[in-house]
């Protein structure tokens, strides 16, 4: 029987966890769906992902009036994906902000992206009519900027290529948090369909060399401590570099896609298969990396067509 298309057939609510990883500073988190973050500042608060639509974005907004009171002015985006940034307009933030490099994905597949994703997650999709349209920044930068909330100093940088060529991370540096976006998850699938493999090992080492205290992952728990925060790094990287390493052994003997995809299960089944969107994502991981394999840096982009056609040789 052919497995239901992406997370089609997850349709069960998840239950909310709102977890402080620093003074002041929150990760809310859902059993493997999309992670956001909030910093309050001294007299206005940041939030790190809006979600995918205003209504799942109302949740955390109501998770932060438990917390303060402050005014939401900024909304930090890691990368452009549709499940990340389509709730932006529910926050009412003055400032949005993202990469240069995500500004132009917005602008390039932004509404491809918004196409694929909606069919690929129809529970994150409820309630999509009240989105205005795609989500563009106020605000970009090239490598890196400081945002003041009071005296709170939020800094916005690129560590490198990852989960899409536009990410950014958050550091809070008085007390030495970062928010990731998807460049580290926890127990959770890393999707590596628009990704770069190559890149993403060194951009952890990059992450790591902050020896942080806390993580705030783009999937799965918060990280709290040194240990747990070392160990999704090495978890994520595990991940990456096991997938891609399986689907380059077999371009490069001039395998198939079907056989790239055959191998990875080999070698990551018995790892990862209890990974939250882990059936969802191996596809469209296997995939990306034969095109790797093969000297293709700049990922093609996914349309609601090619996903469906992709699944259907891959996991129909």
């Amino acid at each position: 029987m052919a497995k239901a298309f992406a997370s089609a057939g997850d349709m069960a609510d998840k239950e909310i966890s709102f977890t402080e990883v620093g003074d002041g500073l929150w990760a809310f988190t859902a059993e493997g769906d999309p992670n956001s973050g909030v910093i309050i500042g001294d007299d206005a608060v940041m939030i790190v992902e809006a979600q995918a639509t205003p209504r799942l974005a109302n949740l955390v907004i109501e998770k932060v009036r438990e917390v303060t009171d402050k005014p939401i002015t900024h909304l930090a985006l890691t990368h452009y994906h549709a499940v990340r940034v389509l709730g932006a307009s529910a926050y009412g933030a003055r400032e949005i902000i993202m990469s240069d490099v995500a500004q132009s994905m917005v602008a390039e597949r932004g509404q491809e992206d918004w196409d694929s994703e909606f069919d690929r997650f129809p529970r994150l999709f409820q309630g999509h009519e009240s989105i205005p349209g795609l989500t563009w920044a106020t605000t970009t930068f090239s490598d890196r900027m400081s945002v003041y909330l009071g005296k709170r100093r939020v800094d916005l940088m690129k560590v490198g290529r990852a989960h899409t060529a536009g990410d950014i991370v958050i550091h809070v540096p008085d007390q030495n948090v970062m928010f990731t976006g998807d460049i580290v998850e926890y127990h959770s699938a890393c999707y590596c369909g628009d990704g770069h493999y190559t890149d993403w090992p060194q951009t952890l080492d990059n992450i790591r060399a902050f020896d942080l205290d806390a993580i705030a992952p783009g999937r799965g728990a918060a990280l709290v401590g040194r240990d747990k925060v070392n160990a999704a790094l090495d978890s994520t990287a595990d991940f990456v570099t096991s997938t891609f390493d399986a689907v380059r052994r077999v371009a490069m003997r001039g395998g198939s896609l079907q056989d790239a995809m055959a191998h990875v299960r080999e070698v990551c089944d018995p790892k990862f298969a209890d990974y939250a969107i882990y059936e969802h994502c191996l596809p469209f991981n296997v995939a990306r990396a034969y095109d790797e394999a093969r000297g293709i840096d700049t990922p093609r982009v996914w349309t609601a067509a090619r996903d469906k056609e992709m699944w259907e040789a891959l996991q129909g």
